[in-house]
């Protein structure tokens, strides 16, 4: 036997030896990098959704228009959350959204479109994409609400760390899975291999036998004249503590590049107030302020705002008001405050009672030398 024949033998073998499945990239993961940048940018939809959008007048909601398509019905097909939670997806992913005014008055998030800076005169947005339905026309900076998340594309940033990231998960991953595998040999006697009808009914008991050990718990391999089966898998355990450990490496620095603690995406309980308090300061609020500072400069002049309207956002408080009382009473009661200043901090609307615009004193501040002089009187 020649060089020659061993090889023309053993084709199939070397074909599945250098199979070009085993040479997958194994930092294809996609479904990780999408866990983690779901699991974040839903936390903040969520959190923005339930804010409350209002025009104040003189310290006055209004109940117009704008509160109506902004926390009720901003088009025909969203509700108000639906909305807030599409609007930040797009903020977050494409770093950039863009809401445009129909002309029955429906707010709409474009799926798409191109924009065109100018130095001296307004933007221009042509393309505007809306699902199946492009416009013809053009829109102004001015008659639409455009707002970017950052200076730097997060996406992009985001791609280049998974890029290590997903190739250490996946070598780890394919790791565990080969040390979990179960492997085994099949003998067989020479006179299988002469009888072709016998060697397709032992190829398919095989097979049967394979799926019965990778489906069952408990798999029973009856012996054959001439078979033996022989398992070599490695029961070696090993603890998938690693591979978590760099599932949440990424998705810690997924969290920190958007602004959330890391222990309130993974849910932890330890300091669970303060975690909160962070994500808010640092993640929500910076993002309400843009939708402020951009509301504010399309629905209020600037002669409106002047007089004293302005446009205000109540976020979702992590706090219970009940859990705030100690504290109001302690500002109220030292003359700090008056009861309709802390309701509004506290978001709530003035009331008309006067009462709660004077400065009341309810117990014994005053300063030492007032006390030293009623002493020396007595």
């Amino acid at each position: 036997m020649g060089l020659l024949d061993i090889f023309t033998r053993n084709y199939d073998e070397l074909d599945f030896m250098y199979d070009i499945d085993l040479l997958d990239d194994t930092s294809d993961r996609v479904y990780y990098k999408r866990l983690a940048i779901a699991t974040c940018v839903n936390l903040i939809a969520r959190t923005i959704s339930q804010s409350e959008f209002r025009i104040k007048k003189q310290g006055d909601v209004q109940y117009d228009e704008f509160y109506y398509k902004f926390n009720v019905r901003p088009n025909r097909n969203q509700s108000a959350s639906e909305f807030w939670e599409t609007f930040v997806y797009k903020l977050i992913h494409d770093n950039e959204v863009l809401i445009v005014k129909t002309d029955t008055d429906d707010l709409l998030i474009a799926d798409d479109f191109s924009r065109t800076e100018y130095a001296m005169k307004d933007d221009v947005f042509r393309d505007v994409t809306v699902k199946n339905y492009t416009f013809r026309r053009t829109f102004l900076s001015s008659d639409v609400i455009y707002i970017t998340y950052s200076n730097v594309d997060l996406s992009r940033l985001i791609n280049s760390l998974y890029a290590d990231y997903g190739e250490l998960f996946g070598r780890m991953l394919e790791f565990q899975l080969h040390n979990n595998q179960i492997r085994a040999t099949v003998d067989t006697e020479g006179s299988y291999a002469k009888d072709k009808d016998t060697s397709t009914r032992l190829q398919n008991f095989i097979n049967r036998m394979y799926e019965a050990v990778k489906k069952k718990t408990f798999a029973i391999i009856p012996q054959q004249k001439g078979f033996t089966y022989n398992e070599k898998t490695d029961r070696s355990s090993t603890s998938v503590e690693e591979i978590n450990k760099i599932t949440n490496g990424f998705l810690d620095h997924v969290a920190r590049a958007l602004g959330i603690p890391p222990a309130l995406v993974r849910g932890e309980m330890a300091d669970v107030e303060k975690s909160t308090r962070n994500y808010m300061t640092f993640c929500i609020d910076p993002i309400l302020k843009k939708v402020k500072d951009e509301l504010s400069g399309k629905f209020i002049t600037k002669t409106a705002f002047m007089n004293g309207e302005r446009l205000d956002i109540r976020r979702v408080s992590y706090r219970d008001l009940f859990d705030l009382a100690s504290a109001i009473d302690k500002l109220i009661s030292s003359s700090a405050f008056t009861g309709n200043e802390i309701r509004e901090e506290a978001g709530y609307e003035r009331s008309d009672d006067e009462l709660l615009d004077k400065h009341i004193i309810t117990k014994n501040y005053t300063e030492l030398a007032d006390l030293l002089e009623g002493g020396d009187q007595e």
